[in-house]
């Protein structure tokens, strides 16, 4: 039952090429930074992994977390909804070479295909995207007079999340804002890796402040001071 990893480099290294990767946050709050970055040592250090999908609310800013994964060529494909946020020049300079593919999501729609696939619900309905170029080839129908699109849960092969304290049965609770996708998405993947700011012993969280019980967790690596992405962004730092 311990799930407990000493470092992040040991949390990712099974992570394959080719694998679907969801990174929890929206923005920066959330975002696992330490666990993308030993990621991308380990790209740097071997080759892989290589040829991702990443699922997330953006496709990174500045040259860190997420961006600098794809400026590294290590993605393949984003699915996000916003992937042109403040600072994603990594992301805009590599789509408008061809060299990495977009799948453009509506937020509430990604959240809920997340959710799906956490819940076994193969797919649903919803209006957002009806009538535009995202719903072309979608199964559409019509109920009580209003036309809905037929969505397909969204399932990962990884999940990287952050949580704010976790115990080594891989329970977790997150701080404020910080939650956002990672819950959904610690439920929609195969095997979930969650870096915690505080890692405390068994029985220290009380069960009714456990928002992702530890069922849906397999490894947990404490980092005990996480980097924010926008103080990085807003400084200039380079990864």
């Amino acid at each position: 039952m311990n799930k407990v990893t000493s470092t992040t480099a040991e949390a990712v290294a099974s992570i394959p090429d080719g694998a679907r990767v969801m990174i929890g946050g929206f923005g920066g709050s959330g975002a696992p930074i330490e666990l993308i970055h030993a990621l991308i040592d380990r790209f740097r250090a071997t080759g892989s992994p290589k040829n991702l999908t990443v699922i997330n609310n953006n496709a990174g800013n500045g040259s860190i977390g997420i961006a600098a994964m794809i400026k590294a060529g290590m993605v393949a494909k984003m699915v996000c909804s916003f992937p042109r946020s403040s600072n994603a020049e990594a992301f805009n300079e590599k789509y408008l070479a061809g060299e990495i593919e977009l799948e453009l999501v509506p937020q509430g729609t990604l959240a809920e295909r997340i959710r799906a696939a956490g819940a076994g619900i193969p797919a649903f309905y919803t209006p957002s995207s009806y009538g535009t170029e995202l719903a072309e080839g979608k199964p559409t129908e019509e109920f009580d007079g209003k036309m809905y699109v037929r969505e397909r849960w969204l399932k990962a092969d990884v999940a990287l999340i952050k949580g704010q304290k976790g115990d080594p049965m891989g329970n977790l609770t997150y701080r404020l804002a910080g939650r956002n996708f990672n819950p959904l998405m610690a439920m929609a993947a195969d095997r979930t890796v969650a870096q915690v700011a505080e890692l405390g012993e068994p029985g220290s969280i009380d069960p009714e402040q456990v928002i992702t019980p530890g069922i849906f967790v397999d490894t947990v690596v404490e980092v005990p001071e996480p980097q924010q992405e926008e103080v990085l962004v807003r400084t200039g730092v380079v990864y």
